[in-house]
């Protein structure tokens, strides 16, 4: 979509939410912002409103459904939501004690339930406007199963697989769907991972990619392609050969973060 004017961002108070936040403030659009912490969450919209853009900051968990069903609803009224990005998201792995069953449900029930939580109070009001653009935040962990962080990697390919189903489903209807699939990006969520990163980059670069992938409408805006391409590659072989090398593979703190 080209110069989406209301924008609403989930996980925007830190991290690529923010950069994203910041790369489309600008005088005459109007922002919508979530965040669990009210002080950064505060300190990203003010940054926001000094670029010209005007913004509506809110804070709330995106697993709360009740609450976000209210929030976008209430958002939409004010101002038509053009471009939704659910980004909202927490990482966590095996490193420090395995994967305890809490672990697994709370990144599913905020990466994957969160996501849901985000489109469906929009699906029908962009389907009678029949205009308007989500954008659902995956991950190249999601390409995979990744022994080092299975739930984090299932919950990406979950949210990935729905957002191109969806895709195909709301496409001719007016209302354009994107899967974002960014490598390493320099943000607290990768901070804690002790070990290295290969392609990493800033989250305002990684900020710019999304926005014009989004811009042209890719389908999956997958990046950086030196290490997508090796890894959509991988993931065509058998699992009997690259087992032994995923299993190799460092693991992430096991605190969602």
């Amino acid at each position: 979509m080209k110069s989406p004017k209301h924008i609403l961002i989930t996980g925007a108070s830190s991290g690529l939410g923010a950069a994203i936040a910041l790369h489309y403030a600008r005088a005459g659009t109007v922002l919508f912002l979530q965040g669990r912490n009210t002080q950064r969450l505060e300190t990203i919209a003010a940054q926001c409103r000094t670029l010209g853009a005007t913004v509506h900051p809110e804070r709330l968990d995106v697993t709360d459904q009740a609450a976000m069903q209210q929030w976008i609803t209430s958002a939409d009224t004010i101002a038509p939501i053009d471009l939704a990005i659910a980004n909202a998201g927490i990482s966590a792995g095996l490193g420090g004690g395995g994967e305890s069953s809490k672990q697994v449900h709370r990144i599913f029930a905020t990466n994957i339930d969160g996501v849901l939580h985000t489109l469906h109070p929009l699906i029908p009001l962009m389907l009678q406007r029949r205009h308007g653009q989500l954008a659902i935040m995956s991950s190249l962990a999601g390409i995979r199963g990744m022994p080092s962080c299975p739930a984090y990697a299932a919950s990406k390919a979950c949210v990935r697989s729905y957002g191109e189903g969806l895709r195909g489903w709301l496409g001719n209807q007016g209302v354009e769907v994107s899967v974002v699939c960014p490598g390493y990006i320099r943000t607290p969520m990768t901070d804690v991972n002790e070990y290295p990163m290969p392609f990493i980059m800033s989250a305002d670069k990684a900020a710019r990619i999304i926005a014009q992938g989004l811009e042209r409408n890719r389908s999956r805006i997958a990046f950086p392609l030196a290490l997508y391409i090796p890894l959509w590659l991988i993931s065509c072989f058998s699992t009997r050969l690259t087992d032994p090398l995923f299993a190799r593979l460092p693991a992430k703190p096991s605190t969602p973060e």
